[in-house]
């Protein structure tokens, strides 16, 4: 249906695709997962014709629609909403345009009726008479009420912006769907919405995300873009890291017998393979699984953060009570009211719900504001740390090296001991000495991440640690926080990593 023959592309002196041959099947949603930088969203313009390839072709069959998730939420600026979801099928759009125009025609003629005719079936064809209702339908599962349907683009936020946008993408049944990022400011029930219409899906899916939950419910592909080249790994995410790491450590470990660590990924896959079948996708996922051979796994040339919490000292059976606790926000509406809970030893709880009352939370308990009423009390041995949603205050006006910046904060200055933390995060020799001021998003949670490692506090507190991470920096953080020992309170987006992490969820 879709395929990639001798794909190469070059920016400069840079050879970020090279031989790039592909062949993409209807039923199957392929996942398109690497490093930043390493050309995710470069391809999946090339497949879309956005960006021509230095060499190569991308082959779609005659007759077959792709459409595609735009980005730029801004451009139907003067269009209504419902009209901007049809315009995902551009050609039936214009055909209800002009049929509006000729019959508004005063000196409506033969040639324009025998225009209108020809309009009318090729109308009939894109299925024009439910185009509304369609639309409409796909507007109210991703949380876009009636009432706005008719409303003007400028008049949306944002996030509806973008809801409207992915219903565009959605819209007629394309043969080809390419999404990045199609998660992005969607709700828990827009997501798993998202994910069943993904999974019914008879068409083609290429999506880019960072949401390995999304990923692992929707992909039975993983296409890689690692060494310069892309490769495609039959499974969802969770198998493709878990295989390839499994097969890192075969590589890598030349002291025990190859034969048992081939064992070992056999049975890996045999696993796997057993628990793959809950939907129709899934099924033909489990059959794919089944014809895998180890040769067919490599390890990644991915980076992965080294993220890993120590506590100094270990905590006692007191760890935090909270007692009628009460907060209103400024305007006056209230937070929480009477707020009782007990972390009790070991426990990583997720806080779910609304999330300015979690931050708001999370604020009182590290001390930063104070409650309305009510009291909370930590045990003796505890020691804690806090990430902030907002880490601003911490890098904004500042004209320190990395370096420098986390020598801020540790108790040992020597150069070996803060770079040693620095190396752990990605940071290795001249980087880093990167001003601090200059850092990326991603980059500034992982200098937050080395500074709270540093600490060694037994009680970590993180409001939306996966903000601005990549894949691997999410599943090195997931890692952690499952082998910490200490107590963790925690929010996020990230459903894989509640799922992974916590021992208990609380809904504010």
């Amino acid at each position: 249906m879709l395929t990639v023959e001798n794909l190469s592309l070059h920016f400069g002196g840079r050879k970020l695709f090279d031989g790039i041959n592909l062949q993409f099947s209807p039923g199957h949603c392929y996942g398109v997962i690497g490093a930043n930088g390493a050309g995710k969203s470069t391809f999946l313009k090339i497949l879309s014709g956005e960006l021509e390839p230095t060499r190569g072709d991308v082959f779609l069959e005659k007759g077959l629609r792709m459409s595609i998730l735009k980005q730029d939420h801004y451009s139907y600026d003067s269009y209504n909403v419902l009209d901007t979801v049809i315009m995902g099928n551009m050609r039936l759009y214009e055909i209800m345009k002009e049929k509006d125009a000729l019959y508004q025609k005063a000196d409506f003629d033969e040639a324009d009726g025998i225009k209108a005719a020809e309009l009318e079936g090729e109308f009939a064809s894109f299925n024009g008479w439910e185009a509304e209702s369609d639309a409409s339908k796909l507007l109210q599962s991703l949380s876009i009420p009636e009432d706005k349907h008719f409303v003007m683009m400028s008049e949306l936020d944002g996030q509806e912006k973008v809801r409207v946008c992915l219903a565009q993408a959605l819209f007629g049944n394309p043969d080809v769907l390419v999404l990045d990022e199609p998660t992005n400011d969607l709700d828990i029930n827009s997501i798993t919405w998202l994910e069943e219409f993904l999974i019914a899906y008879e068409g083609v899916v290429i999506v880019v995300s960072h949401d390995r939950h999304f990923l692992n419910n929707v992909c039975s592909y993983i296409a890689d873009v690692d060494f310069g080249s892309i490769k495609l790994y039959t499974g969802n995410y969770d198998f493709w890291y878990q295989s390839s790491q499994l097969m890192l450590t075969l590589t890598r470990d030349q002291n025990r017998k190859k034969e048992e660590k081939i064992q070992e990924l056999q049975k890996f896959i045999q696993r796997f393979s057993a628990n793959a079948s809950k939907s129709r996708q899934a099924t033909s996922r489990k059959k794919l699984l089944d014809k895998i051979v180890v040769e067919d796994i490599q390890p990644s040339n991915r980076r992965y953060p080294f993220i890993h919490f120590k506590p100094e000292r270990e905590a006692g059976n007191d760890i935090l009570m909270v007692e009628d606790l009460s907060k209103k926000s400024d305007d006056g509406l209230a937070y929480f009211t009477d707020l009782n809970f007990t972390v009790v030893k070991g426990e990583k709880i997720a806080f779910t719900g609304n999330e300015h009352a979690i931050s708001a939370l999370f604020r009182i308990l590290v001390g930063e504001e104070n409650p309305d009423s009510g009291s909370f009390k930590y045990g003796v041995t505890i020691t804690h740390e806090y990430f902030p949603k907002d880490n601003t205050p911490f890098f904004e006006g500042c004209d320190l090296t990395i370096a420098d910046w986390l020598r801020q904060y540790s108790k040992d200055e020597t150069e070996n001991y803060i770079r040693g933390f620095l190396g752990k995060m990605l940071f290795s020799g001249e980087e880093a000495l990167k001003s601090a001021s200059v850092l990326s998003g991603g980059e500034k949670v992982r200098c937050m991440f080395a500074k709270m490692m540093m600490t060694t506090a037994n009680f970590l507190i993180f409001d939306q640690p996966t903000n601005h991470l990549d894949l691997e920096t999410i599943t090195a953080l997931s890692n952690a926080l499952v082998d910490f020992p200490g107590n963790i309170l925690f929010t996020t987006h990230d459903r894989e990593l509640i799922q992974t992490v916590a021992s208990r969820v609380i809904e504010l």
